[in-house]
């Protein structure tokens, strides 16, 4: 059964598309104090990496401003999920702990350049997709009760319940795909549209997989979507 593809409409506007998908049991828990201690250290590293380089020149990134302006958003009133890490990283200097399974997704995006999205699975069995929305679909904002709709032609997330998991691909994701403390089986989605996404992802994927391993003991598997596969069946 599939639990992650992209639309036939999504892999011919953007074939460059790589993602890295990490699906799994593990036990949502307050982050324990050695991951914690790892998540801080890689900022540190992270910002030191990055010293006075604009994000905006960052490959990974700027792609990814790309791809925003080809489904008609302003990547700069919008900003991706890895530029937002990145931007709050380097101008306030760190991004606060939330809880394990998010630090882990955080801790590895902002390694790789690459945005991550963790999901909670456990009131899904059906895929996610990636497509273009039609501007009827149901999205509620994380933290929030009130849906909204998306604007026509953004890409979307969409879960096999039609509701919109994330809006304008990479830039937000919603209140009911959010891992909860209880959550249980959880999904990690890595993507990237520079040339060395492909690697990117796949080491992203791998990162991911020994950390939620180590310290939250899960039991995790890996696979990839692009044009080549634009499906991940477990």
């Amino acid at each position: 059964m599939a639990v992650f593809q992209y639309h036939p409409q999504i892999i011919e506007k953007y074939p460059a598309i790589q993602a890295g998908i990490v699906l799994g049991q593990a036990a949502n828990q307050p982050t324990p104090e050695a991951l914690k201690q790892a998540y801080f250290a890689e900022q540190e590293a992270v910002k030191a990496q990055i010293g006075d380089t604009p994000l905006s020149e960052i490959e990974s990134l700027a792609a990814w401003r790309a791809g925003f302006r080809q489904f008609g958003v302003n990547p700069t009133k919008y900003r991706s999920a890895i530029e937002a890490l990145l931007r709050r990283l380097t101008k306030a200097g760190d991004i606060p702990s939330i809880s394990a399974m998010v630090d882990i997704g955080n801790l590895v995006s902002i390694r790789h350049r690459i945005p991550v999205a963790v999901f909670d699975m456990d009131s899904s069995n059906h895929a996610i997709t990636v497509q273009f929305a039609a501007g009827d679909e149901l999205f509620t904002p994380l933290f929030e009760k009130e849906a909204e709709h998306p604007e026509p032609g953004e890409v979307i997330f969409i879960d096999g319940n039609g509701l919109v998991a994330a809006r304008r691909w990479c830039w937000r994701q919603s209140d009911q795909s959010a891992t909860k403390p209880g959550t249980q089986l959880v999904m990690f989605v890595t993507e990237a549209l520079h040339p060395a996404g492909e690697t990117a992802v796949a080491q992203a994927s791998q990162d991911i997989k020994a950390l939620v391993e180590t310290y939250l003991d899960g039991d995790m598997l890996t696979g990839i979507a692009n044009a080549r596969q634009p499906a991940f069946e477990k």
